[in-house]
């Protein structure tokens, strides 16, 4: 049975395209038939980010009806597959998020896990990305903005009927500005499943357009992104830390 994950945020620049790269490819590591899907429509980027920047046939064309979702599955040599989008302003044209959900029907039952990587915010393309899913996964920041959003996000889920699996707090630092795992708990009244920080290696790997996980797999966004993916399907993944973070500890960077 296919699980179709939706990947929201309740706002832009949480990171969430770039995690949605990373848990595929994390996921792709550890065996699983997995995709991921550019369901930002408008301003997408995903293929970018695992070096698939222009592709003849993308998830516009599929909801253009000119060609088939299997014909737009493009393979990573690592194995990730991903369904990119058309970064063209023609792309835009005769495109309606809503039908999404049919578009998706002909890959159930031929993957694993399906990730849709949601347009930001909570426009009418996200709300697509949710009623095409299953359950979805919450991305946001340790900033009372971005935990508002995610809390309206949330609520948005719950009224669909998506399962809520589980909020992602990324590119933390820890920081006395930022809202602590508690504070962000308690407020979404959702468990934190992970807790990705921000990390230098992350901007050096979308420069190579490669996903941080194959760019440097013991940088501590990595691990704690194969950890995650670990977690989403069941498994207890052990990431074997170098010697300095084992030293200095989890945030000492």
């Amino acid at each position: 049975m296919t699980r179709i994950i939706a990947c929201i945020s309740g706002k832009g620049g949480s990171g969430k395209t770039t995690l949605v790269a990373n848990l595929g490819a994390a996921l792709a590591e550890m065996g699983k038939d997995v995709v991921v899907i550019d369901a930002n429509l408008t301003t997408p980027n995903l293929g970018l980010h695992v070096g698939f920047p222009i592709m003849p046939i993308t998830l516009h064309d599929v909801l253009k009806g000119k060609a088939k979702i299997n014909d737009a599955i493009y393979t990573h040599h690592k194995g990730l597959k991903i369904i990119p989008a058309g970064i063209s302003i023609n792309d835009l044209q005769g495109i309606d998020a809503r039908d999404l959900p049919n578009a998706l029907l002909d890959i159930l039952g031929n993957s694993e896990i399906v990730l849709i990587d949601a347009s930001a915010g909570l426009g009418r393309e996200a709300l697509a990305a949710l009623e095409s899913a299953d359950e979805t996964l919450l991305i946001t920041n340790p900033e009372l903005p971005a935990v508002m959003d995610a809390l309206k996000a949330i609520k948005m889920a719950e009224n669909l009927g998506t399962k809520v699996t589980g909020v992602v707090l990324n590119r933390s630092t820890r920081k006395g500005h930022e809202m602590t795992k508690d504070e962000v708990r308690n407020m979404l009244d959702t468990e934190i499943i992970a807790e990705i920080p921000e990390d230098m290696s992350v901007k050096q790997a979308i420069s190579k357009r490669v996903p941080v996980v194959y760019h440097k797999p013991t940088s501590y966004a990595s691990q704690e992104i194969t950890k995650l993916a670990g977690r989403l399907v069941g498994e207890n993944v052990v990431v074997n830390r170098p010697l300095h973070q084992r030293l200095f500890g989890f945030f000492s960077r």
